[in-house]
């Protein structure tokens, strides 16, 4: 994982590798809801099967929106995604995804102010587009567990 520099220290470059970093996640985003919407069986898992399909498509559009932010940063996109976890379990898989999401959040929450601290504040309301989607994957996931939506940052980081 990329180190999180304090953001009035932040360079370009470091935005750059941050962003890439977001990339690889979203990557595995798009690769865990098409295999998870697949393999999910039970009655009680279909609609959010079909959510996740949804899910998928939208991730795909986050990370040619993250590659395309890169590029104009001067960057090189990432062809590589973090490592997705599978089981057997139905609510395992959907517990994986929460996480992820509630990961996903945070990261981009920081990417805002990040942003903004370099002046990229177009870069910064593209991101926060993309935080309103992963706040709706985030609330279908602990909608289909029967748990509260985590609350993944403090009112002081919230962008």
């Amino acid at each position: 994982m990329a180190q999180q520099p304090k953001d009035a220290n932040l360079t370009r470059q470091q935005l750059i590798d941050l962003l890439n970093d977001d990339l690889s996640r979203e990557y595995q985003a798009i690769i865990a809801y098409v295999v998870y919407s697949q393999v999910l069986k039970g009655a009680q898992y279909m609609k959010i099967a079909e959510e996740l399909e949804l899910h998928a498509a939208e991730e795909l559009a986050h990370a040619l929106l993250i590659s395309k932010q890169i590029d104009y940063l001067g960057g090189m996109p990432t062809v590589t995604a973090k490592p997705v976890k599978v089981s057997e379990k139905a609510e395992d898989m959907l517990r994986f995804d929460l996480d992820n999401e509630n990961e996903t959040i945070r990261n981009y929450r920081e990417r805002v102010r990040q942003c903004e601290a370099l002046g990229e504040y177009a870069l910064a309301e593209n991101i926060r587009k993309i935080i309103v989607q992963e706040q709706e994957h985030q609330t279908d996931l602990a909608t289909a567990l029967g748990v509260d939506v985590p609350d993944v940052t403090k009112p002081e980081q919230r962008a």
